[in-house]
């Protein structure tokens, strides 16, 4: 049991090690009296020396912001439909890999040991240093297609994701974030060139909602009109957590605001647990889902997925072409059953385009004309 009166210790302990495990930061610029303005998130925050961004990780020293780099706290390889990608190298395996802290403090958050390291005693401590190069020989020894930035929130260590997704570019794997979306337009041309794929959550279509969490929602939905402009692969998941973001009202604004940025972005609405600090709301149960698909679908989505009740929903985790209504790829929870996706991104009944990145990895990046990437329309 760790008493209040060595907490504080333990706190400073564990950023005092972080520190070490630091570089000089790339997206930052310099203000008056040697503070500095950090754009690696939608905050955007102005920090004094000797003091560190909302986020805890990110930090002015002697005018320099420094950010972390060369650890981990977590890698795991499970199946890229976790994240979830369902239109992105379907059955496929993905290292991810996470580090410490978060621009939010969701009360539902189902990481919160990583994301709230520096702000909640009762969250790990521990990390691994490691290299780029290490974590693509894991990648590649496990079988992996893909390394993904995920559990605790990327842009906030986008330098080290940088490091890393050169190295894995190299080895011919894809890459990808996986993210809350609060992100500024500097941080998203400094990704660009090295990542493939993006998940943004989109945590409710409310501002008063997102200012509950710790943010705003302005910087999220440019982002993801920017994400899906600047050509990343993106798809957008909700947590819809009973009597916060389930109502009808809800999930139109955010199905109608997709839908108005491409119809072909897919839609995944999946089933909160109670966690974290979040005990009080039932888990959402499959009609939930099933209603906030209906409405997806009624806004113009082609591609709305409920998730997180493998076998409950109605064959909402499966892909079917919109023109035909073959079934393309079978799902049940993160389980490929069928893929009858053609290689080239079409439907085989039908030959309609299916948006998506599809084709074989890992593959050399001088061989990579194989790989079928169909922006949304």
């Amino acid at each position: 049991m760790v008493s209040e009166s060595n907490l504080g210790i333990l706190m400073e302990t564990l950023a005092d090690q972080l520190a070490r495990q630091t570089r000089q930061a790339d997206l930052y610029r310099p203000l008056d009296r040697n503070r500095v303005e950090c754009f690696a998130c939608g905050h955007r925050c102005p920090i004094t020396p000797g003091f560190a961004g909302v986020c805890k990780v990110r930090f002015n020293r002697d005018g320099k912001l420094f950010a972390p780099f060369g650890y981990v706290n977590s890698a795991f390889c499970d199946p890229i439909e976790k994240k979830p990608f369902f239109h992105a190298l379907p059955g496929t395996r993905a290292l991810s890999f996470g580090m410490l802290g978060c621009d939010l403090h969701c009360g539902y958050c189902q990481n919160w040991v990583t994301s709230q390291a520096l702000r909640d005693f009762r969250s790990t401590l521990e990390f691994q240093v490691t290299t780029p190069e290490e974590l693509v020989s894991l990648a590649l020894r496990q079988g992996a297609t893909s390394l993904v930035s995920t559990y605790n929130e990327p842009l906030i260590t986008a330098e080290w994701a940088v490091a890393v997704f050169r190295a894995a570019r190299q080895a011919g794997l894809a890459t990808g974030f996986v993210s809350n979306g609060n992100a500024t337009p500097e941080v998203l041309e400094y990704i660009r060139p090295w990542t493939d794929l993006y998940k943004v959550d989109l945590k409710s279509f409310e501002g008063r909602h997102y200012r509950e969490l710790g943010g705003r929602i302005a910087p999220i939905l440019d982002s993801i009109a920017r994400i899906h402009e600047m050509g990343f692969w993106l798809e957008v998941v909700t947590l819809v957590v009973p009597g916060f973001n389930d109502s009808d009202e809800g999930f139109r604004g955010m199905a109608e605001f997709l839908a108005g940025i491409s119809r072909d972005i897919p839609w995944h609405v999946t089933a909160f647990h109670k966690d974290y600090k979040m005990q009080g709301p039932d888990n959402t149960p499959a009609a939930t889902l099933i209603r906030a698909a209906g409405i997806g679908r009624a806004a113009g989505l082609r591609y709305v997925y409920a998730g997180n009740l493998p076998g409950e929903t109605d064959r909402l985790e499966d892909t079917r072409c919109p023109s035909c209504g073959a079934t393309l790829i079978a799902r049940r929870g993160f389980r490929v059953l069928r893929n009858r996706m053609a290689s080239e991104g079409k439907c085989p009944d039908c030959a309609t385009t299916i948006p998506g990145v599809w084709g074989d990895w890992p593959r050399h990046r001088e061989e990579n004309a194989g790989l079928v990437h169909i922006r949304c329309g």
